[in-house]
Parts: structure tokens; sequence; C-alpha cells
């Protein structure tokens, strides 16, 4: 097993989508509709990471991850922001502090390096110098 990961999205599809392109890369995952369900069940889960959209019901991501930030049992546990927006901040208020950006639609292959990264986790077999020398995910944080 190479972690287990907490999947945020208010998306029935996309939850199952990356559920199942992490679960085929050795990831353990559980899901939660929106951000008043993770933080509901991010302490009994213990993940590795937290992966967040940014528009959901309820409590969206950004203030979600905020409040995952603010709380001492949860502020080290690695936040991604999975979102088909193309900015964090403006009228909401200042940038969040997440550790990395996927923007929709993305590559599975770019989703599981991503989660790789932000876990630790190297393929078996593999090194950690990727397909190519760009970037895929940007860092949120310096």
């Amino acid at each position: 097993m190479s972690g287990r990961v907490l999947v945020v999205d208010d998306d029935k599809v996309v939850r199952q989508l990356i559920k199942v392109n992490l679960e085929l890369e050795g990831f353990e995952v559980v899901t939660a509709a929106d951000g008043v369900e993770c933080l509901d069940v991010v302490h009994g889960v213990r993940p590795d990471l937290v992966t967040l959209d940014v528009v959901m019901p309820r409590l969206d991501g950004l203030r979600t991850a905020a409040r995952l930030r603010s709380d001492p049992r949860t502020r080290h546990i690695p936040v991604a922001i999975v979102s088909g927006r193309s900015q964090l901040h403006g009228d909401e208020g200042p940038e969040p502090e997440v550790d990395a950006l996927l923007a929709k639609p993305f590559e599975p292959a770019e989703l599981v390096r991503m989660v790789r990264q932000l876990t630790g986790a190297e393929p078996e077999g593999e090194d950690s110098s990727g397909e190519s020398d760009e970037p895929v995910v940007w860092p949120a944080r310096p």
C-alpha cells in the first residue's frame, strides 16, 4: 500500500475517477462529497493526503483547506486542490495554503504523479525522474 488519500469532490463521477486511478497505483482511497463530510471523517481516516475540489455545497474546498490548516491535528497533512478553476484567490480573500494545484480536466498520470510527490510514495522499480522535465504539478506554497 502506498498511502491513504481522502478525495473530496461533490461530483460522484470525478470522485470515482480519482479513486479508481489511485487504487490502481496501490493507494487506499476514502471519499467525501463536500468539505463538511471531509472534516467529519478526516480524523478517523488519518489520510496521507487530502484532495479538494473548490466548488462544493455546504463548505467549499478553500474554506475546507483553511480549516484543515488551522487544526493542529490536520495541519501537517498535504492538501491538493483538484479543480476546474484557474485561480484560487480573488474576491474570496487571501490565497489558501495548499501544497499543489491540479487543473481539471487532468490526465490520470498527472494525478498519480502529484499524489506520489505529495505523499513521498515512489513506484516500485522506477526512479523519481518522471517522464518529462516539465512540471505537471505547480506547488501552491513556496
